[in-house]
């Protein structure tokens, strides 16, 4: 069976385990006589799996009790809506312009200032620098009901190495792109959200982990109201079954190779081979700047669109599917979330230098 290397930015590679794994139960999971597609969510085996995924998430993470975690749907954009009306206070919130997901989060909240009377303030932005880099924090910030950061930006391949902290400002945070892919202190964020489809899963599942006091603080119509999915236990409704069993099978897997500090090793090492090749490449160029860069998302170009297209196809030809960088921006974006393996960084270092030696 042919695998190709697939450095789509999202939906991503899966774990091959994990695929194997779903594969098997797909027709009769753990004994039942039914695919995980076709069980009620009420019945005691759906109930194993949800409680087991929430179980392996907190272990990971090193969730404490006061903290809830929300299977939810949507995707983080419906999320960039949803936070403001489940964490408006006074009306007056903060955000980081970091990249193009940064930026439509901001683009939400302010939709919604009218209806909300809300004051959206962007307190950092490196929107003028074409989004190469992280911007710098405030040295102090005070009297915003939030802050909202993205964590890494997928497009232009920048991410937050540190995370900004002021007393009294819950940190919320767009972590779509890099959520589980290194250790955090779920203590320096007042909430905490994520679209599946890249280190989490499959496409359909939102992940929410909120802090227990910032819930029920406004009254927010039934679906988008986290607090009465905390209560039901992310069961007000028929949630996106399947693919909260995919992400406990994914758990399962960061569980079984040691868990994020693992998991991080392997990141760092996967990215700097292919940034240490960047670095001293005559014709491919790195382009988010040097203390920003993520591990997720390597963005570079040959700065020729002619040479960048015919990179792509030489790619494709080879097996490497989806390096093609976001329209917005150009060039090419190698997606290395968790599940790529290192030796398709390696494959593709090899393929970029052949390209160099014939171009």
């Amino acid at each position: 069976m042919k695998r190709t290397f697939n450095l789509s930015a999202g939906p991503a590679m899966l774990p091959t385990s994990v695929l194997e794994r779903a594969q098997k139960e797909l027709l009769d999971y753990n004994g039942t006589g039914m695919s995980v597609m076709e069980m009620s969510h009420r019945s005691s085996y759906y109930d194993e799996i949800i409680n087991d995924a929430e179980k392996n998430l907190r272990k990971l993470v090193n969730i404490p009790d006061n903290y809830r975690i929300l299977f939810l749907q949507g995707g983080a954009s419906q999320a960039f809506f949803t936070l403001v009306m489940n964490l408006k206070q006074s009306g007056k919130v903060a955000y980081v312009d970091s990249g193009n997901f940064a930026h439509k989060a901001i683009q939400a909240a302010e939709e919604l200032e009218k209806d909300l009377n809300l004051d959206v303030d962007v307190v950092a932005s490196s929107r003028n620098n074409g989004y190469k880099n992280i911007p710098e924090f405030p040295e102090t910030l005070k009297n915003y009901d939030y802050l909202h950061i993205c964590s890494n930006n997928t497009i232009e391949g920048t991410q937050f190495k540190e995370f900004p902290k002021y007393d009294d400002i819950p940190l919320v945070c767009d972590m779509s792109s890099d959520i589980l892919s290194r250790p955090i202190n779920i203590e320096d964020f007042g909430m905490i959200y994520a679209g599946a489809q890249k280190n989490l899963g499959i496409a359909g599942l939102t992940l929410v982990i909120i802090r227990e006091d910032l819930l029920g603080l406004n009254e927010v119509p039934t679906m988008f109201n986290y607090k009465v999915f905390s209560d039901k236990n992310s069961m007000y409704n028929t949630p996106s079954t399947y693919s909260i069993y995919i992400h406990k099978l994914v758990t399962d897997w960061l569980l079984e190779i040691g868990g994020l500090e693992t998991i991080e090793t392997r990141n760092k090492e996967k990215a700097a081979i292919l940034y240490d090749y960047l670095d001293q490449s005559k014709l491919f160029v790195p382009t988010a700047d040097k203390d920003s860069r993520s591990l997720m998302n390597v963005t570079f170009s040959t700065n020729d669109d002619d040479l960048n297209k015919k990179f792509v196809e030489y790619a494709q030809e080879n097996g490497f599917e989806n390096i093609k960088g976001h329209r917005s921006v150009g060039g090419m974006r190698a997606s290395i979330y968790n599940a790529f393996p290192k030796d398709g960084v390696e494959a593709l270092v090899e393929l970029m230098k052949k390209f160099e030696e014939e171009n």
